[in-house]
C-alpha cells in the first residue's frame, strides 16, 4: 500500500521547477502540508480542490514521513 501511495508523488522538472507534486499536477507536497498544518480538513481540502483524492492527501504524508527519517539534525546557525 505504501509504495503505491508513494508513486503518486512525481517530479518533474518542468512542474513547479521539480518540486515533488501530487500526480503530475500543479500541486506541490509543501502546499498540502501547509494547508494541513493551516488546520484544513482532508474533507475541506478534497472540497476545494476536485482534482484531489484523498490517497493523495495521504501520500504526501507517507511522502514527508519518509523524509523525516533522518538519524540525526543539526542545528544551523543563525
Amino acid at each position: 500500500m505504501q509504495d503505491e501511495l508513494l508513486k503518486r508523488i512525481t517530479l518533474n522538472p518542468e512542474i513547479c521547477h521539480g518540486k515533488p507534486c501530487i500526480r503530475g499536477l500543479r500541486y506541490p507536497v509543501e502546499f498540502i502540508l501547509e494547508l494541513l498544518s493551516s488546520g484544513m480538513t482532508y474533507e475541506e481540502i478534497l472540497g476545494d480542490y476536485d482534482d484531489l483524492e484523498n490517497d493523495d492527501i495521504l501520500a504526501v504524508l507517507l511522502f514527508a514521513a519518509r523524509l523525516s527519517h533522518v538519524k540525526s539534525v543539526y542545528r544551523l546557525a543563525s
